[in-house]
């Protein structure tokens, strides 16, 4: 960050700040807090106890951290400041939840301050958030199930809202679906239509959606009295290249199935785009079906049939939530850490179809085989 630019409502001296003046870190260490306490004590914020408070104004004195009352307004509890961090790779998915966090923010008249994170550089960004007095951040996935974030979010005491976790830590808020029964009514709609051998796609094992959608499926197939096959399992991580590969895993079968289920829109896509590569129709050769019902949902042919998420709501819902928490802590009231479970729905399209009864396609490999004489 430039010597000149704000910080917390406080501004450094460029002159002293290029012969090493202090930063908030340093009074946070000197004063034995967090840059969060310091924050709220340069800002004039209540919920500080007076001791902290005393040893945070004298380390302010000692390292001459000086406040500057232009920024020090723009901090003021009249005004709220949310975060937003994403490093998630699907741009269907990032965009649509963008669109609802920018609509809540301009009707609620917040500031939203939106930062990307890069894989390794997630914590420093949300403790430069902190510092920068911020006053909640919203955490879509993956950053939902972030042990590490939400560690340093707990330590500061902010105030955070994880959308689309399927297991919300103790010391956030949360918005999301049922993501167990999501997937499971899908398996039963597939099951429905005739198909017993249905191939699964997990999407990324570092988020717990993930699970809880595995965990679905599999109690479908248990509920119809169908037994789990290990090798119609495949593991994604939540990306087109990922839904390649898995897909092309399951296809390469000896016996391939007549259905994929696959954890997102994005690795059904790819799904549907091998199964093309393979020489199979789909949905009269192959069913396809997704998750989450972003915009590639209906960009591709033959559109997916999907379990629809919410997920424009759930943003909106999330900058609400925090908003409400937000004021609540400033009336000095104990945190809260509220869960909301909006609804899903199973929306049919033309990628699924009852299994078709004739003898199983050749594999593309054995196509391009010359015959034997």
């Amino acid at each position: 960050m430039p010597a000149n630019k704000l910080e917390n409502g406080v501004q450094e001296n460029p002159r002293r700040r290029q012969r090493g003046a202090s930063t908030i870190h340093d009074v946070a260490r000197r004063a034995g807090v967090s840059p969060m306490t310091v924050s709220r004590v340069i800002n004039g914020k209540k919920n500080v106890k007076s001791a902290t408070r005393e040893r945070v104004e004298a380390a302010v004195r000692e390292l001459n951290y000086v406040l500057n009352p232009a920024a020090s307004s723009l901090a003021s509890d009249n005004v709220i400041r949310i975060g937003l961090l994403y490093s998630n790779p699907s741009a269907a998915y990032l965009s649509e939840f963008l669109v609802g966090g920018l609509e809540q923010c301009s009707r609620s008249n917040v500031q939203l301050v939106v930062e990307k994170c890069e894989p390794g550089d997630e914590d420093t960004i949300a403790e430069r958030l902190i510092a920068s007095g911020i006053d909640g951040i919203v955490l879509p996935p993956p950053l939902c199930d972030s042990p590490s974030v939400i560690e340093v979010l707990a330590r500061a005491k902010m105030p955070a809202v994880a959308v689309a976790t399927g297991k919300p830590a103790d010391t956030v808020s949360a918005v999301s679906i049922d993501d167990y029964k999501a997937a499971l009514e899908m398996t039963r709609h597939l099951i429905l239509l005739g198909h017993q051998r249905i191939g699964f796609i997990i999407g990324h094992p570092n988020q717990s959606a993930s699970g809880r959608r595995l965990e679905g499926y599999r109690a479908g197939l248990a509920e119809a009295g169908i037994a789990e096959v290990e090798e119609l399992v495949t593991q994604g991580l939540f990306t087109y290249r990922s839904g390649l590969d898995a897909a092309e895993q399951l296809l390469r079968l000896d016996e391939v199935p007549s259905a994929i289920f696959a954890s997102n829109d994005d690795m059904a896509a790819a799904a549907v785009a091998v199964a093309h590569r393979h020489h199979l129709d789909v949905p009269a050769d192959l069913t396809v079906c997704g998750f989450d019902d972003t915009a590639l949902a209906t960009t591709i042919w033959p559109e997916l049939t999907t379990i629809h998420q919410p997920i424009t709501d759930m943003s909106r819902a999330a900058v609400r939530l925090l908003i409400e928490e937000i004021r609540h802590r400033r009336d000095n009231n104990e945190a809260r850490h509220p869960h909301t479970l909006l609804d899903f729905t199973l929306i049919r399209r033309q990628s699924d179809a009852a299994p078709r009864r004739r003898p199983p396609p050749m594999h593309a490999r054995d196509l391009a085989m010359p015959p034997e004489l």
